[in-house]
């Protein structure tokens, strides 16, 4: 800060012993970047060797300061505060001081710098220790949720009907759009790869087979969770992430509403309810997709394929895929709806959010699948 008339004394430092552990900085002249100022090297060895407990400033003889008095004040409290010194800063201009306290609220930025990266071991630890906190996030909310569940059933569950429907009505008709294409396109490779290994046998006939226990086994429940996982999951995070930005379900807790209640059961209600629906649907379609090989390319007759359709599915493949969507669905809300909840307050925090929601769903798809596999086929189904 420079004034009108600035007293051109050359910048001074004395360390003055206070007490049995205490010191004072006392700062004269003009402290101006330009000046050849005192390094802080020669306080700080004096300080050290003195053992010095507690430290204050005496600023009252400096006429003329700028960036560098800040900057000296910055190095000496930044390297006492290591030893464990008391720093008294009432010494201090009231400008250094607003502006040291607005430089240690902002920690410094460390990009481009290499620093010593930790051992293999220490790096192995803490990605376990993360590993181990996102799994207990996960149970626990989890747990909320189904308490949330139970409260609906007992009656006492807080949300609004309108944003039950509302959402049922987004991830539901309007997703048959996307459903109706990615299931046709679907029965429509399965069937034609299996036309092309078929026909070597004279056994084109069982395209229909193969398509149907496929379609409502397996592809049908799959293939619907992964569109609704990156349509309807990543959209529960983005809601659920800005309306976190906006501080509007800290509101909500503030006011006696549980988030839980109130934003993540109709979302996850809306999944448990539509999925079926959509799962049926994208078994009908993927079928018709594979009769469009069998009769357009195979020769065989309409009636012909969809009798030995018929005659190939079972009620028991039909109930599985059925209850593989209930659970699909379920984790699609759950992913969704945690990664917003844990979402940061910035936007880019929230296209994390929709990012990771989608990650997360299809891997517990992938998973979950593959267990229902393992225990469906140790009990015979």
């Amino acid at each position: 800060m420079r004034g009108a008339a600035i007293d051109e004394r050359d910048p001074t430092l004395v360390v003055r012993r206070q007490g049995q552990d205490g010191a004072v900085l006392e700062l004269a002249g003009t402290w101006l970047s330009q000046r050849d100022l005192p390094e802080p090297a020669d306080a700080l060895g004096q300080l050290r060797a003195g053992a010095v407990r507690r430290l204050a400033f005496d600023a009252g003889q400096i006429t003329a300061w700028d960036s560098g008095l800040v900057t000296f004040v910055l190095k000496v409290l930044g390297e006492t505060a290591t030893w464990g010194v008391a720093a008294d800063r009432a010494g201090l201009p009231e400008g250094v001081r607003r502006l040291v306290a607005l430089a240690e609220a902002v920690p410094e930025r460390q990009t481009g710098r290499g620093g010593a990266r930790p051992a293999w071991l220490t790096r192995l630890g803490t990605r376990a220790i993360a590993k181990a906190d996102a799994v207990l996030v996960g149970l626990t909310f989890l747990g909320e949720s189904l308490q949330a569940l139970g409260a609906l059933l007992r009656g006492r569950a807080r949300f609004r009907t309108s944003d039950l429907f509302l959402v049922m009505q987004d991830c539901g008709p309007r997703a048959l759009g996307i459903v109706t294409l990615i299931s046709f396109l679907i029965g429509l490779i399965l069937a034609f790869v299996g036309a092309v290994q078929l026909q070597q046998f004279g056994a084109s006939i069982f395209v229909a087979n193969l398509v149907a226990i496929a379609m409502l086994r397996e592809i049908g429940g799959i293939m619907t969770a992964i569109v609704m996982s990156g349509r309807t999951g990543a959209a529960f995070a983005a809601q659920l992430g800005t309306m976190n930005t906006n501080q509007e379900i800290d509101a909500l807790s503030t006011m006696g509403v549980s988030p839980m209640e109130f934003l993540v059961l109709p979302r996850m209600l809306a999944l448990i309810v539509m999925m079926p629906l959509l799962t049926i649907y994208s078994d009908l379609v993927g079928i018709l997709g594979g009769a469009v090989v069998g009769i357009g390319m195979l020769g065989l007759g309409p009636t012909e394929y969809f009798e030995q359709t018929r005659a190939a599915a079972h009620i028991s493949d039909f109930l599985i895929g059925i209850s593989k969507s209930v659970v699909f669905g379920t984790v699609v809300a759950l992913a969704g709806c945690l990664r917003g909840m844990q979402s940061g307050r910035s936007a880019a925090s929230v296209g994390l959010a929709a990012t990771s929601a989608v990650v997360t769903s299809i891997v517990c798809i992938i998973i979950l699948d593959g267990m229902f596999a393992v225990i469906l086929n140790v009990l015979g189904f």
